[in-house]
């Protein structure tokens, strides 16, 4: 149902590098960009993640509440996303784990203060 989840940003290469580890580390890689703007995924596939500058030129903020959830293909790889965040600067919000069963992620939020999960269902 969801095609895709932009975040605001107030330092698009900094947080460029951070996604495009993540990115990578999901298999993906960026599929569109301007000055601007930053989007990953591929075409055809999962919904993606794109970050931008705000339009209106007003200062990003993390909208409370919020979260984007990046969904893995194992717990290896919740685990691997996880740290890797961590590993680029993120700060944890949960660490990977079981949620309750069938349910296994870790929290983080981004440079921005962005928070998202990756995690898997089985």
């Amino acid at each position: 149902m969801i095609g895709y989840v932009t975040l605001g940003t107030n330092d698009l290469p900094r947080a460029a590098a951070f996604y495009d580890k993540i990115a990578q580390a999901m298999g993906v890689s960026r599929m569109m960009e301007s000055e601007s703007f930053i989007a990953w995924g591929a075409p055809g596939g999962a919904a993606g993640i794109g970050l931008t500058k705000p339009h209106d030129g007003n200062a990003a903020t993390v909208g409370n509440g919020v979260m984007v959830a990046l969904e893995c293909k194992d717990r290896a790889q919740v685990d691997a996303i996880y740290n890797l965040a961590i590993s680029l600067g993120a700060k944890c919000e949960g660490p990977a784990g079981e949620r309750w069963p069938g349910f296994y992620a870790g929290y983080f939020r981004d440079p921005d203060g962005n928070k998202l999960n990756a995690f898997i269902m089985s």
